[in-house]
């Protein structure tokens, strides 16, 4: 169960994560959307695992790449945001969230 402190760096991480990446890392996303579903915070708060949505989703993988090899460049961005706020900037992880893709499946199945 998140404590509250967690909840709370949660939503900070992710505001700051999806300006990052409307901002900062346009390179890294190959001119695609790139939004910030979900970001989860480990007890030691060292760890943030991020949840991404990309769409269009047909360059998915080629993204998530990118992405994932200017990891440590986000987390200098990230660190220059909320660096008075937090002690330490949790390392990030970034996974691809493909719910958006499973609801669309889901629909068109109850469309079929």
């Amino acid at each position: 169960m998140e404590t509250t402190r967690q909840k709370k760096i949660s939503r900070l991480l992710q505001r700051e994560l999806s300006e990052i990446f409307l901002r900062e890392a346009k390179p890294l996303t190959l001119g695609a959307m790139v939004s910030v579903s979900k970001v989860r915070v480990s007890p030691d708060l060292g760890l943030a695992k991020a949840y991404i949505s990309i769409f269009p989703t047909d360059k998915k993988d080629d993204i998530y790449k990118e992405i994932d090899k200017g990891t440590s460049g986000i987390r200098r961005h990230l660190g220059m945001r909320v660096g008075k706020q937090l002690r330490v900037v949790p390392n990030l992880q970034f996974f691809v969230d493909d719910s958006l893709d499973y609801i669309d499946n889901i629909d068109r199945l109850l469309k079929e």
